[in-house]
């Protein structure tokens, strides 16, 4: 590697919005964070889930079709 092309690599303090800090590497010392691993709903598992029900009633009144059981 040529030398003084890279930047330092160091140890670099991560902090987020909800409090919540991490040690790791980068080029710089200190990153600051909206969301991580501890308050994302991807990962706490507070995500929404798509509503699945009520997708036939909603394509069966898009085009006109008469349901079966409502003989």
């Amino acid at each position: 590697m040529k030398k003084n092309l890279h930047p330092e690599f160091k140890d670099c303090t991560v902090t987020c919005d909800c409090g919540n800090t991490f040690k790791t590497k980068s080029t710089m010392e200190e990153i600051h964070v909206e969301s991580c691993s501890k308050c994302h709903p991807f990962y706490t598992g507070v995500q929404g889930t798509h509503k699945k029900t009520g997708k036939v009633e909603k394509f069966n009144k898009k085009y006109n079709i008469k349901d079966s059981s409502e003989n």
